[in-house]
Order: structure tokens, then C-alpha cells, then sequence
């Protein structure tokens, strides 16, 4: 798949530069194509997922609202591939840019701990206790290139199931959630920024929203529909 990226990176720069258009609207002209172009090409649905994966319902005994959460484990496991290339489409699994060059690995971790807990600590407690493990099977937000102009969405999936922690023993299956989020691009991207609300501030407060909608909800979170931008993430 990595050729087709580096394709649509070329497509989008070439359509700007030879009809003179911005890059957004060029990019709007070729997404339609491209998502057909790859609609042939196969796909993984589920990115490391284990064979008693579940995209319902996050627990088959006691009611969501019966857990008192006692803590939150995040892992990121270091198969997965991080992605330090500038492109609209840049591979990977981990795409992050907002904290200096580093353990990629450890800095979505603690994006992931901070928003997952933040969640937690808003849930009114049960009398079941409850422990949260959570592992991340992608992590995709902005390039510098996309934040600069068209935006995206930040592409965020891990697998999560709710564990007794006296025993490790799984009150349901494991869960697959896609907790996807609109990422802002150009002016608007400058905008947020200068109102505190950075990349890393909105991935929180969203994992926060995510994590209380998996626990007070039988359906869980439910992303929004982000268009063809959303479908080509799935790429």
C-alpha cells in the first residue's frame, strides 16, 4: 500500500502545481479516484486483533454501570510501525508530529493514558471493581504536511476489554474500538492552537469522551461519519 501513498502525495502536488489549485480543492478533485483506485487493493478490517474480537457489546455479566474502575493499563505494542514520513498519506501505524522527535511509542502511550484516565475519574463508581486494558493497534494523526492544509481526521483504534483485577480473568470479549476524531488543517488548525486546543489537548478530551461512552453505553462510542476522508484512513 505504500506505493498508492506515495502516488496520492505526488497526484495531490501535481494537480496543485499544473492547474494552479489549492491543495485542498485538488485534493477534493482526486479523492473519489483514488478511494476507487484502491478499492480493489486488500484490506486489513482488523489490525492485530485477537480471535475472540467483538465490535458490539464490551461486557456479557454484570451492567456497565455496576464497575468501579481501579486503573487503566494502556499498551503500545513496539511491532507496531511508526511513520516519521511528511506526506498526506504517510504509512504506519503510528503517525505522531506534535512532541519533538523521540520514542513515538511512549508519547502516544501517555496520550492514551491521560485521555483513557481523564474518562475514568468522570464515571460515577460501581460496586464491581473493574480494571481497563487497553491495547493500541493504530495511532494516526496529522503530518505536518496535512495540518498545514486540507486537516483529516486523527485515525485512532485499540483493542479494549475490562478485566477483574484480582484475577485477570475478562468479564466479556475483547472489544475493537474505532475512536476516530475531524483533525483540523490551514487556518482552522491556527485557530485551535491559539485557543489551547492543540492536537494532543483535543486526542485527550476525545479518548476521555470515548472511554465514558464505552462504559455507560451498551453500544459504546460510535464515531462520526468523516466522509471519504475517514474512508481513506482505512487505507
Amino acid at each position: 500500500m505504500e506505493h498508492m501513498e506515495v502516488a496520492m502525495t505526488k497526484i495531490v502536488d501535481a494537480v496543485s502545481s499544473v492547474l494552479k489549485t489549492p491543495t485542498k480543492i485538488a485534493f477534493g478533485l482526486i479523492a473519489a479516484a483514488a478511494l476507487s483506485a484502491c478499492a480493489s487493493a486488500p484490506v486489513e478490517t482488523t489490525r492485530n486483533a485477537p480471535a475472540t474480537l467483538d465490535q458490539g457489546r464490551l461486557v456479557a455479566g454484570p451492567a456497565l454501570s455496576s464497575f468501579d474502575i481501579q486503573s487503566v493499563v494502556v499498551t503500545v505494542p513496539r511491532t507496531l510501525k511508526v511513520s516519521e514520513k511528511n506526506r498526506f498519506y504517510p504509512g504506519g501505524d503510528i503517525v505522531w508530529r506534535e512532541d519533538p522527535f523521540g520514542d513515538r511509542y511512549a508519547q502516544v502511550e501517555s496520550i492514551l493514558q491521560s485521555g483513557l484516565e481523564l474518562g475514568a475519574a468522570s464515571l460515577t463508581a460501581g460496586t464491581v471493581p473493574v480494571q481497563v486494558h487497553v491495547e493500541l493497534t493504530r495511532f494516526h494523526a496529522l503530518t505536518q504536511k496535512a495540518r498545514a492544509t486540507v486537516g483529516g481526521v486523527h485515525d485512532i483504534e485499540f483493542l479494549m476489554s475490562l478485566r477483574d483485577p484480582a484475577t485477570g480473568k475478562a468479564f466479556g470479549p475483547t472489544k475493537l474500538v474505532k475512536a476516530d476524531l475531524k483533525a483540523f488543517g490551514g487556518r482552522k488548525a491556527i485557530e485551535a492552537e491559539m485557543r489551547g486546543h492543540t492536537q494532543k489537548v483535543r486526542i485527550t478530551n476525545h479518548l476521555a469522551k470515548v472511554l465514558r461512552a464505552e462504559m455507560t453505553t451498551p453500544e459504546g462510542f460510535v464515531a462520526q461519519n468523516l466522509g471519504i476522508m475517514g474512508a481513506i484512513n482505512e487505507l
